[in-house]
């Protein structure tokens, strides 16, 4: 086996973060346009009808022109190979974004000019600060008007709690927008505006202390600059790789993803800044690509129904080390066996090409036959281990789900548990009705909207919610315990999960610790154990 590790080195693997409409989709199709990967944003190359976002692949994201599901873009820019985890903007499918964090080695945060840090940028953030991955901000939209400069740095702080250092910095905004200036170069990109991201925009690069400067600007906007560079000398913290890669500091870019301004400068910057792919940790301890030269990968997403002509599930994995051939046999660690990873493909959404071989860092999509779970290690290394598990987060919202036809009662079970795979939806039993009475649990109540569509569309079963009033859920976590002689309180529900393990659902929180109270011993948890 040949060396691998100069392929390993030229991986960027990063995922996308945004409050909803902050810009992170344009984002990320001006990258492929400049990667070559499309030739007109919105479309991929060669399907010129295809007017919706690359990355938005779902009937229903097309449909509500929101993404409710991560996509995996693979691209090449330079010497670089780049993996971009576009992921949903919307709180209701934070739990996708959680999921996809664990396998990116660093974040691009998308923050809209004119607002600043939004709600869900800030929740998205602290996962971003509880795995340490380095946060790379990427302030969109300065075409249109926008708050003070100084201010949305300081919101940043102070929001999010780490330090910024600002790269660039914008020339007015709004109408008055005209490029960015870089600090270390003491020079001024202009740009010219490229409309719909149908070509790329020429940069003209400019010395601050050039004397035609005044005559490209507005007036009164070089004084302005001046003004505002020599306090930001004076306030803003210095660049400083080692912080950036601890992701205590984050590097703040300015421009507008519809217009192309300052999307390349912004992209040639952070493949400077970034890292190639960084080590996992293991039970065995800490995987580092460099060293490791057997090949290793975790599940961190499975999507069933990607292409509905062939009914297909894809279990999409972070390759962590050492090489990857097409129809290799790899021991799958939960599972206990081996498998051999058949038809390996890269995606552009739902567009995909099959491939031979993939290194530390890629995101590759592997046929699953419905053995696979979210957080599983496949590797081939004689001296087996698995890595750290991805969290299931509790649900908050619960409804009981029927089907409206009782003769389509198998193709609603086999549809209801495939999306529970994904991790979209959790499911569960009434206590001693079995699956009769199923109850879904959903992080975001959109959910719920996405289950109705996607078993219609999908599997062609319509269906009846049932809200309920629960909003808290514990897992129990003794081991022997007799649900029968458990005594809780009114708003109390015994369910049971796929795995047959017990459950409590309560409607009001102060529930919890009365039912604990009342059953000496009983040890509840917040966290389901995949």
């Amino acid at each position: 086996m040949l060396d691998f590790t100069n392929e390993i080195k030229k991986r960027r693997t990063f995922a996308i973060i945004s409050h909803p409409d902050a810009g992170k989709t344009t984002l990320t199709e001006k990258f492929l346009l400049y990667g070559g990967a499309i030739n007109q944003a919105g479309s991929v190359k060669g399907k010129a009808t295809a007017k919706h976002a690359v990355s938005d692949w779902m009937e229903i994201e097309k449909e509500r022109g929101i993404s409710v599901t991560s996509s995996v873009l693979q691209f090449h820019y330079n010497d670089y190979c780049i993996n971009i985890l576009d992921t949903p903007g919307h709180q209701d499918f934070s739990e996708d974004t959680y999921r996809t964090l664990m396998a990116a080695d660093s974040a691009v945060m998308v923050i809209d000019a004119s607002k600043g840090v939004e709600a869900q940028t800030r929740k998205l953030f602290k996962v971003c600060v509880m795995r340490h991955i380095p946060i790379f901000t990427f302030i969109n939209k300065m075409d249109r008007e926008a708050k003070d400069t100084f201010e949305l740095l300081d919101d940043i702080e102070k929001e999010l709690g780490i330090a910024t250092c600002p790269v660039n910095w914008p020339i007015g905004s709004g109408k008055r927008f005209k490029g960015v200036y870089d600090r270390a170069n003491e020079e001024i990109e202009l740009f010219s505006d490229t409309r719909k991201g149908t070509a790329i925009g020429e940069v003209k690069k400019i010395s601050i202390h050039d004397g035609s400067v005044d005559s490209l600007l507005e007036e009164g906007q070089r004084e302005l600059l001046e003004e505002e560079i020599e306090l930001l000398d004076g306030a803003s913290a210095e660049f400083d790789q080692e912080l950036v890669g601890k992701g205590e500091l984050s590097p703040v870019f300015f421009g507008s993803a519809l217009t192309n301004f300052g999307v390349e400068t912004f992209l040639q910057h952070f493949l400077n800044m970034t890292t190639s792919p960084l080590p996992r940790k293991s039970d065995r301890g800490e995987i580092d690509p460099m060293q490791e030269k057997e090949f290793s990968a975790f599940v961190f997403k499975i999507q069933a129904n990607m292409n509905k002509a062939h009914r297909d599930r894809i279990a999409f994995m972070r390759i962590c080390s050492g090489e990857f051939e097409a129809g290799m046999e790899v021991f799958h660690v939960q599972g206990g066996k081996k498998v051999r990873l058949s038809q390996p493909q890269q995606m552009m959404a739902s567009e995909r090409k099959m491939i031979e071989k993939a290194y530390g860092g890629d995101i590759i999509g592997i046929f699953d036959p419905g053995i696979f779970s979210i957080g599983d290690t496949l590797t081939s290394s004689a001296d087996k281990f698995a890595y750290e598990g991805i969290p299931t987060f509790a649900p908050e919202h619960f409804a009981r789900v029927r089907q409206v036809d009782t003769m389509k009662r198998k193709q609603f079970v086999k549809g209801i548990n495939q999306i529970a795979q994904e991790g979209a939806i959790q499911i569960f039993q009434e206590y001693n009705t079995g699956m009769e009475e199923i109850i879904v649990g959903v992080v975001g109540v959109l959910q719920f909207d996405v289950l109705k569509y996607r078993l219609q569309s999908e599997y062609n079963v319509e269906i009846i919610l049932e809200t309920l009033p629960y909003e808290y859920i514990r897992w129990i976590e003794n081991k022997d315990i007799d649900l029968d002689r458990l005594s809780g309180t009114s708003d109390m529900k015994k369910i049971k999960d796929l795995k047959d393990r017990p459950l409590l659902l309560f409607v009001n929180s102060w529930s919890i610790r009365m039912t604990q109270e009342r059953n000496e011993g009983l040890i509840l948890s917040e966290f389901g154990r995949s």
